[in-house]
C-alpha cells in the first residue's frame, strides 16, 4: 500500500460517499493461469467478498458492483449456469454476515426476470438488510443503464413534466448519494453501459489490475487518487 493510500485508511479524508467497479477480468485472470473460466468466477466472488467487508471502514456509504449486466445474457449457458450458482451461494453464506454488521443490500437491475429460486433468496436478503444504516452493498443484476433511463424517463413522464430531476428521482439509485467514483479493473476504458446518467460528474479511475486481484488496498490507491482531484461540475 502507498502512503497516501495508508493516510486514508478508515475514509476520513477522501471524501467519496458512493464508489461504483466495473468488476472485468476474471475470464482473463483464469486463462492466464491456464484454469477453467468458472475458477476466474469464483476468485472474482472472494475479491468482492474481501472488498464489501473492507468497503464499511473505509467511510464509504455506498458500493455499488457490476455483476451481470443485460448483455451477459449472450455468455454461453455453462457460463451464465456457473454466475447465478455463485450469486446463489454467495447471498446464502454472507446473509448473517451482512445483518450482523450492519451492511444494506440493494439491487439495482431487472433482478426479478431472473430464475424463481434466485428471486426469492434476494427478496429475502432485500427485506431483512433493509432496515440496516451501514454501507449500502449496491448489486447491479441484469442491469443496463440505457433501459435504467428509458424506464425513468417514462416514469417521470407518467407524472407531469421530465426534467433532469424528474428523471433522478426515478432511477435505480435515487435513494443512493450521487456517485463520486466509478473504478474498471482489467485495462479497459469505457462504460459498458454501466450507470451513465449518475457517472456524468464522476471522476474515473481505470487500472489495468484484473478484477481477481483487486484488493482494498487497490480501492484505497483509487480513493487517494480521488481525494486529489479538482471537482469542478463544469465551473472553473
Amino acid at each position: 500500500m502507498t502512503a497516501s493510500a495508508a493516510s486514508i485508511s478508515g475514509g476520513a479524508d477522501h471524501g467519496a460517499r458512493h464508489v461504483a467497479i466495473i468488476m472485468d477480468g476474471n475470464g482473463r485472470w483464469a486463462k492466464g493461469r491456464h484454469l477453467p473460466r468458472a475458477v476466474g468466477h469464483q476468485r472474482g466472488v472472494e475479491a468482492v467478498r474481501v472488498l464489501a467487508r473492507a468497503a464499511r471502514s473505509m467511510g464509504l456509504e455506498a458500493l455499488t458492483l457490476y455483476a451481470f449486466s443485460s448483455e451477459n445474457w449472450r455468455r454461453p449457458a455453462d457460463e451464465i449456469s456457473d454466475l447465478m450458482g455463485l450469486l446463489k451461494r454467495f447471498i446464502r453464506s454472507d446473509i448473517e454476515e451482512f445483518v450482523a454488521n450492519g451492511v444494506r443490500l440493494k439491487i439495482i437491475g431487472d433482478y426479478r426476470a431472473l430464475s424463481a429460486d434466485i428471486v426469492a433468496l434476494l427478496d429475502d436478503a432485500l427485506a431483512r438488510t433493509a432496515g440496516n444504516r451501514g454501507t449500502t452493498l449496491v448489486i447491479a443484476l441484469n442491469y443496463g443503464s440505457q433501459a435504467e433511463i428509458a424506464r425513468a424517463a417514462a416514469a417521470a413522464a407518467a407524472k407531469g413534466p421530465i426534467t433532469p430531476e424528474t428523471i433522478e428521482a426515478e432511477l435505480d439509485t435515487a435513494d443512493l448519494p450521487p456517485l463520486d467514483l466509478l473504478i474498471r479493473t482489467s485495462g479497459e476504458v469505457r462504460l459498458s453501459n454501466f450507470l451513465l446518467w449518475q457517472a456524468a460528474y464522476a471522476e474515473m479511475v481505470f487500472t489495468d489490475v484484473l478484477w481477481p486481484d483487486f484488493t482494498p488496498a487497490h480501492l484505497e490507491e483509487a480513493l487517494a487518487a480521488f481525494a486529489r482531484r479538482d471537482r469542478r461540475y463544469g465551473g472553473r
